[in-house]
C-alpha cells in the first residue's frame, strides 16, 4: 500500500515525485519536496555516487538509484522529472512516457526538431502527459511585460528586440558539456532556449523564417582540462575577470560565444535575438514596439522595473510614461521554480492546458536549431518545418485523452 503525507486539501496526498538527475538544475528537486504540501520527492537517479549520496539529508525519506529505469518501474512514482544533459532528454522522456509516468522535461526539450517531435509523438501515442520546464514563463518580468501587452499599453505588437548579456558565460557553459556541439547543438539553442520562448509568447506567434550570425571569439584559445577530469573546485563560486583570464575550460569547446539571430514570425512580427557570454553584467533586456508605443525592461529580477513609452513623438526620454515593478517574490528564478513545480503538479493531477507549451517548447528548439545551422554555414536563411496538425491539436488541446482507434 502507497505511503504518502496528507497535504492541506482533504483526500489529497502528495504526489510521489521521481527525479532523474539532480545537477544543476537542482531547484527544480527542492521546489518539488514540499512534504504535506502537494508533492515530495520520493526517488532520486543519479549517475554520481557523490550525488546519491547526498539524497537522504537532502530530501527525507527519499532512495537514490544510479539507474532511472527503476524509477519507471516502481508503481509508487507518480510523476517524473528529467533534468539530465540536453542530449539525453529523447531517450530518457521518451522512456517515461512509455512507461506511463506523467514528465516534466527540463527546456530545451530537445537538441533538434527531429528529437523534440519524437517526444511529442510518443506523448501523441501513449497518451502519457507531457511538461516542458520553460520556467521563465513564470517569471515576474515576463509575466509582466507580458500582461502590459495584453492590456494594450503599447499597442499592437510589431516588433520584438532581446539582448543576453552572460557575464558568466565562460563559467556556467564552458566548463563542462555545454561547450560540446554534440550535446547542445549550439548556445543559441541551449542558452536561447528560454528566451525564443519568452519571444514567441509576448508576440503571439512562432518563428518560421530565421538567419544568424556568431563566432567563437574568446573561449576558442583559452586553457582546457583534459578529457575525462573534473572541474575544479569552486566552479560556479569563483569567478576570474577578465574573461581572457579564464582557464580550466571544457576539454571540446566548439559552441559560439557570440551570436546574433533575425526571425520572421508566422503572424509578421519580426524579431532579433543577441547573445554575448563575455559581458560584465548578466541580465536580458527585452524591447517590445507596438503600433502606440514600446517598453523595456530595466534589470529582469523581483524590484526591477518595467518601463512604457507611449506619448510621442519626442527626442530622447529618459524618464518613461510609465513605470512598472516586477513584484517580489522569493526563491529559484525570482520564485519562478516554486510556481512552474505547483503548475507541474496540478497538471499531472488534473491534465489541461498550461501556461507552458509541448508545442511552444518545440518551437524555441527549432528556431535555435535552424539559426545555429544558419551562423555556421554563412547566415543563410532557413525555414522552420511545420509541426504535425494532429499534434498541434491535440496539445494546444490539453491532452485530453483520444477516442479509442484516433
Amino acid at each position: 500500500m502507497r505511503h504518502a503525507h496528507r497535504t492541506g486539501h482533504p483526500h489529497v496526498e502528495d504526489l510521489r515525485i521521481g527525479v532523474i538527475g539532480l545537477g544543476l538544475r537542482r531547484n527544480l528537486a527542492t521546489a518539488a519536496h514540499r512534504p504535506g504540501k502537494g508533492s515530495v520527492v520520493a526517488a532520486v537517479a543519479d549517475l554520481d555516487p557523490q550525488i546519491r549520496a547526498k539524497v537522504p539529508e537532502l530530501y527525507e525519506g527519499a532512495v537514490a538509484v544510479d539507474d532511472h529505469r527503476r524509477l519507471l518501474e516502481d508503481p509508487s512514482i507518480d510523476a517524473v522529472i528529467v533534468a539530465t544533459p540536453d542530449d539525453t532528454h529523447e531517450a530518457i522522456a521518451c522512456e517515461a512516457l512509455e512507461a506511463g509516468k506523467p514528465a516534466y522535461v527540463e527546456k530545451p526539450l530537445g537538441i533538434s526538431v527531429e528529437q523534440c517531435d519524437t517526444i511529442l509523438r510518443t506523448a501523441y501515442k501513449t497518451g502519457t502527459r507531457l511538461y516542458v520546464g520553460h520556467n521563465m514563463r513564470h517569471m515576474g518580468v515576463v509575466r509582466l511585460m507580458r500582461d502590459i501587452i495584453a492590456r494594450g499599453d503599447i499597442g499592437e505588437v510589431k516588433t520584438v528586440w532581446v539582448r543576453h548579456f552572460v557575464s558568466y558565460g565562460g563559467d556556467y557553459y564552458f566548463k563542462d558539456w555545454h561547450a560540446d556541439r554534440t550535446r547542445t547543438t549550439g548556445l543559441l539553442l541551449q542558452k536561447a532556449a528560454h528566451d525564443l520562448d519568452v519571444v514567441h509568447w509576448l508576440a503571439g506567434g512562432y518563428t518560421k523564417r530565421v538567419n544568424a550570425l556568431g563566432d567563437l571569439m574568446v573561449y576558442g584559445d583559452l586553457p582546457r582540462r583534459e578529457p575525462d577530469t573534473p572541474r575544479p573546485d569552486g566552479w560556479l563560486k569563483e569567478f576570474d575577470w577578465p574573461p581572457t583570464t579564464r582557464h580550466d575550460l571544457h576539454h571540446v569547446v566548439d559552441v559560439e560565444d557570440v551570436s546574433v539571430m533575425n526571425m520572421q514570425l508566422d503572424n509578421g512580427v519580426i524579431a532579433a535575438y543577441q547573445q554575448c557570454h563575455f559581458s560584465p553584467d548578466y541580465f536580458r533586456n527585452y524591447t517590445v514596439i507596438g503600433t502606440e508605443g514600446r517598453l523595456e525592461n530595466f534589470g529582469d529580477s523581483p524590484g526591477d522595473e518595467v518601463r512604457v513609452w507611449n506619448t510621442g513623438p519626442t527626442g530622447y526620454r529618459k524618464d518613461a510614461d510609465i513605470v512598472y515593478r516586477v513584484p517580489e517574490a522569493t526563491g529559484s528564478h525570482g520564485g519562478a521554480d516554486e510556481r512552474i513545480i505547483g503548475e507541474f503538479c496540478r497538471f499531472v493531477r488534473e491534465g489541461g492546458v498550461t501556461d507552458t507549451s509541448p508545442v511552444a517548447a518545440r518551437m524555441s528548439v527549432a528556431a535555435g536549431a535552424l539559426a545555429t545551422r544558419s551562423l555556421r554555414e554563412g547566415g543563410m536563411p532557413y525555414d522552420v518545418p511545420e509541426l504535425e496538425p494532429e499534434l498541434l491539436a491535440y496539445f494546444d488541446g490539453g491532452q485530453l485523452p483520444r477516442e479509442a482507434g484516433e
